[in-house]
């Protein structure tokens, strides 16, 4: 008589260890993955007297100090409508220099914080512009320079503000082409970038009170890119791939332009960034993205640093974000794949680190999934990167996919880093794909060169073989894929349900990219110089008109019937807000309201900065992808 019962609870066992198994911990909250962080964006005042940083006041990120001799943080900004840019320095008289976005007017304000007292004051607000802070100068404290398009929309300026009466004073007037700019260690802009969207061309200046000369031109495709001058002759530093294929250190003589001597390059990648020490005058060590972060050091002091700051910070990734101007006291980030991250203090006289704090502190690494580089060959022989997260448990084959294309037509490649999304995905049992299709920036000039005029082709290829690859090694289940993504990513989501509808089951589309006609000609005033650039890499709306059409989204609405989420700020600046309820609607018609939800928030730019938008928008996407391939132990 108790034979049939205890079959029946060893069953029940089972089945709930095979449910355990499947997440091996508890599913953790939405607010635990999306939350505002507690604490970030560090700094350190010039005389490393203080420390700054940004933590939500009412949901709010908002400015706080601490000082280091006692240790007490005090709140430096009060803030309830908009938080606290992540845009923002200490100047040389103890004050930070911050603004804000207010989104609902398209207006930016510029503010300054005393440590001492900690009195805002208000410099000045601009309506319909975008303001960047350059730097700060140390024999004038109360003058910085800043880059606004203020005189005209279409051009940025670079002017002098002084902090304490508001008062700009224009420094470099833009004559139409100019891009970037690259000042000394004293602030002087000694060099410029300018381009006619296609060619590039760098120019140099000795001192202020003389004309720029071109030096170096370059077709939009080749790299050079200023670090910063090295203190002998009229040399700088720059990263650079005229001549080869990846990205390498070199020295360039800024009077005539000619490369004087590669510093370092490696083979496998781009070098992306050099890390340069005012004190020293010279590179300290350079990085790029392989399968994972890597550094090479040209500085033995450095080097030793970070060869402490790895030991005490055992299997972590290490950065030093910041550093006072004796280059004594460092703000120390550390992170993994599965660790949002924490902030340390590092002094190099005595050799101590402290833990200034988390970015999230409810996140637990052993609960959460290890995001492991992957590469295949797609359908034409190259080879494709990228990553695979698995969930949780002893289950590695035919897995409910989740495939997140990145952002930016030919922009920022996926990286291996904490990812709230990719974590909360498999955390809910999913499988996600991360593809750094051709195109993508950091495998060289032939990687990324391969992705012009493949938007649409070779691109989407990649993806889609990327997909096949997973469901031809038994890792995907054929019958349960979605695709999730924002911007170019949106646009991947939404070409892969319209021209491979066998493949998906449903798509997710943030702030997507539905026309390319629109796109390209309601880019920014500002960016109107990367039009033509636009054109070589994607497509010209006159003479590519077909294909452009052919690609675009909204032209092709009657070929997308699977489930749709979508999300947009009604403020993205890049989104026509007509077209894409145009757009919604008429999906809605042929597939009814239920297969197309679509959340537009008013006060909203791309990314949703609100917290109560994005537990929404997140709590939409569970239910979403519930609905559509749920997950089943």
């Amino acid at each position: 008589m108790l034979k049939p019962l205890r079959i029946l609870l060893f069953i029940n066992v089972i089945i709930a260890l095979c449910a355990c198994n499947w997440h091996q911990t508890k599913l953790i909250p939405i607010t635990d993955f999306f939350k505002t962080a507690e604490k970030s964006t560090f700094r350190i005042s010039p005389d490393g007297k203080y420390i700054s940083y940004l933590k939500p006041y009412k949901d709010k990120q908002n400015l706080f100090i601490q000082s280091l001799a006692d240790g007490k943080e005090r709140m430096a900004t009060s803030f309830l409508d908009y938080p606290v840019g992540r845009d923002y320095f200490w100047t040389y008289n103890n004050k930070i220099v911050f603004n804000q976005d207010i989104i609902a007017l398209d207006e930016y304000k510029m503010f300054t914080v005393d440590a001492t007292t900690l009195k805002v004051h208000k410099i000045f607000s601009q309506e319909k512009v975008r303001i960047t802070l350059l730097n700060r100068n140390k024999e004038e404290p109360d003058m910085i320079s800043i880059r606004i398009n203020k005189r005209d929309p279409a051009n940025l300026d670079i002017y002098r503000l002084n902090i304490i009466t508001g008062e700009l004073i224009p420094y470099l007037v833009n004559p139409g082409n100019m891009t970037d700019w690259y000042p000394d260690a004293n602030g002087k802009i000694r060099l410029v970038t300018t381009s006619d969207g296609v060619n590039k061309t760098i120019l140099y200046r000795p001192d202020n009170n003389t004309p720029f000369k071109p030096i170096i031109e370059n077709n939009f495709k080749t790299y050079v890119r200023p670090i910063a001058f090295t203190g002998e002759k009229n040399y700088f530093y720059a990263l650079s791939n005229v001549n080869r294929d990846k990205t390498a250190l070199v020295e360039i003589n800024a009077e005539d332009g000619k490369e004087m001597k590669v510093i370092f390059a490696c083979d496998n990648g781009d070098l992306q960034d050099a890390e340069y020490s005012k004190n020293k005058h010279r590179i300290e060590f350079v990085s790029w993205e392989a399968a994972k972060p890597q550094k090479h050091f040209l500085d033995s002091g450095m080097k030793a640093i970070y060869n402490k700051l790895l030991t005490a910070l055992k299997g972590n990734q290490v950065n030093i974000i910041d550093r006072d101007s004796a280059e004594n006291k460092f703000i120390v980030f550390s992170y993994t794949d599965r660790n949002p991250g924490s902030y340390y203090l590092y002094e190099n006289t005595t050799g101590t680190l402290a833990k200034l704090g988390d970015i999230n502190s409810s996140l637990k690494p052993d609960e959460l999934c290890r995001m492991e580089p992957i590469s295949f060959k797609a359908s034409d022989g190259m080879t494709i990167g990228g990553y695979l997260t698995l969930p949780l448990g002893e289950k590695k084959t035919s897995l409910p996919l989740v495939v997140m294309p990145h952002d930016g037509v030919f922009g920022q490649s996926s990286r291996w880093r904490y990812d709230p999304e990719v974590q909360f995905l498999a955390n809910r049992g999913y499988a996600v794909l991360q593809v750094n299709y051709r195109g993508s920036t950091g495998y060289g000039k032939d990687f990324y060169s391969a992705g012009f005029k493949e938007v649409g082709g070779k691109i989407q290829e990649d993806i889609t073989d990327g997909v096949k690859w997973l469901i031809r090694t038994r890792v995907a289940d054929p019958k349960k894929i979605a695709i999730f993504g924002g911007g170019f990513g949106g646009f991947s989501a939404l070409y892969g349900v319209s021209f491979h509808p066998e493949l998906y089951n449903c798509a997710i589309v943030q702030h997507g990219l539905i026309n390319f006609f629109t796109y390209i000609k309601d880019a920014p005033p500002f960016q109107k110089p990367f039009v033509k650039m636009m054109y070589e890499m994607v497509g010209d709306p006159e003479a590519d008109a077909n294909q452009l059409r052919a690609i675009s989204p909204v032209f092709h609405t009657d070929k997308i019937k699977a489930p749709l989420l979508i999300f947009q700020g009604a403020k993205d600046d890049r989104a026509n807000i007509s077209e894409l309820n145009q757009f919604v609607r008429e999906l809605q018609k042929q597939n009814g309201n239920a297969m197309v939800k679509y959340f537009l928030k008013p006060n909203e730019r791309s990314v949703f900065r609100i917290q109560s938008n994005r537990m929404q928008m997140y709590t939409e996407i569970e239910k979403f992808l519930d609905n559509n391939m749920p997950v089943n132990p």
